[in-house]
């Protein structure tokens, strides 16, 4: 098995994170569209029908509207930070680790909801979420939402599902009879450390942890600490998709945190390969489609947000990626995704789920917490071997 490392991608201009921001006008009407409009996105999120033809939520959206779709994929939220930094880009389907840090260095602009005649049709638990909200503005439309699961390969765990996270923090013997050292993987991005945390918050109560993305000096490092060991077992620090379902199909890799996009697209190959909730529950994400602040395309932009809502849509990302719709009608009458699709994807789950944010200094559940800024620099070291 090939045995390194990547480093954090996409670590400049992104470690800094203000909590207040002034809100600019939104659009006040909408007019013809420009002809174009460019997306960065997660992998799997905009798809054409070019990896699976009955997956395509973009062609037909080109021939009614006439704005050409062109995609750019990020692997990280920090890349996504970088990239709208960078401008040139008229949407993005940022995570909650991302989406605050556009808003308050003022690369997304608040929309008017009224201009979106599906915003009614959304999860009443999305419309108002904290990670695209900010002093009662909306700076964007929900998209989908899911977990971030424990993937293993059935042969090496026995079609045994493992029950804790512990199989990917700590070395121990594996069903198959081997070491787990050299055969799991870890996410490559600062939010990871809340994952530690959530483990932590389980294993060592004593840390008093209330909240993965809140920690104080001590929390913080017992996590740093408990990554550090986790180091000596990673063969791989993840962030691209289409890698890590190599590293399970070709180079040894049996268990790892993962999306479920990777778990559908390997299962409906055949691999052996399934996924689960450990009892220490998940960290995950609620992806918002957010309006750049100097988008070029802004027609085709509303046009795109009020077509990411149909059910139609949603259910057949949701199917595809292994997510959750944020519109609660996609649930049922999408053959891709099936009347128990939503049941199957985690829909009971929302309040189980500890969605990325980004962590800040001033905090909700102590006095002080250890910014985000912090987490950058202290994981790349952790990568490292520092």
């Amino acid at each position: 098995m090939k045995k390194f490392l990547q480093s954090c991608t996409a670590i400049t201009a992104i470690v800094s994170f203000a909590t207040t921001a002034v809100a600019q006008e939104p659009l006040k009407e909408l007019g013809k569209g420009e002809g174009a409009l460019s997306i960065v996105a997660w992998a799997g999120y905009i798809e054409r029908g070019e990896t699976d033809k009955n997956y395509d939520w973009v062609t037909k959206f080109e021939a009614d509207t006439g704005c050409k779709v062109t995609v750019k994929t990020a692997a990280t939220s920090d890349e996504m930070v970088a990239l709208m930094n960078e401008g040139g880009f008229d949407l993005v389907t940022a995570s909650g680790d991302a989406s605050l840090r556009l808003v308050a260095g003022k690369r997304v602009q608040p929309i008017n909801t009224a201009l979106i005649p599906s915003w009614s049709t959304i999860d009443e638990r999305l419309q108002n979420a904290p990670w695209h909200t900010k002093d009662g503005v909306h700076y964007g439309t929900p998209y989908v939402w899911g977990p971030n699961v424990l993937m293993y390969n059935t042969e090496a765990f026995k079609d045994q599902a493992p029950t804790s996270w512990k199989v990917v923090f700590e070395e121990m013997t594996l069903p198959d009879g081997k070491s787990n050292k050299g055969r799991v993987q870890a996410y490559d991005g600062p939010i990871y450390i809340a994952d530690a945390a959530l483990y932590l918050m389980k294993h060592k109560p004593e840390l008093g942890i209330k909240d993965p993305y809140e920690l104080n000096e001590d929390q913080y490092k017992a996590a740093l600490d408990l990554l550090r060991g986790q180091r000596q077992l990673v063969g791989r620090y993840w962030h691209d998709a289409m890698i890590q379902i190599d590293d399970f199909k070709n180079e040894g890799v049996v268990a790892s945190g993962s999306w479920p996009f990777q778990v559908n697209l390997m299962k409906s190959e055949g691999a052996k390969i399934a996924s689960t909730f450990p009892e220490e529950g998940v960290t995950g994400w609620a992806d918002t489609t957010m309006l750049h602040v100097d988008s070029e395309h802004p027609n085709c932009a509303y046009m795109w947000m009020e077509h990411s809502l149909s059910p139609k849509v949603q259910g057949d990302v949701s199917a595809w990626f292994g997510t959750v719709p944020s519109v609660p009608a996609a649930c049922k009458g999408n053959e891709l995704f099936t009347d128990e699709g939503c049941t199957t994807n985690g829909l009971e789950n929302f309040d189980k789920i500890k969605f990325w944010r980004t962590p800040t200094s001033k905090c909700e559940s102590q006095g002080e917490c250890v910014p985000y800024h912090r987490w950058v620099s202290d994981y790349i070291g952790v990568i490292g071997g520092r």
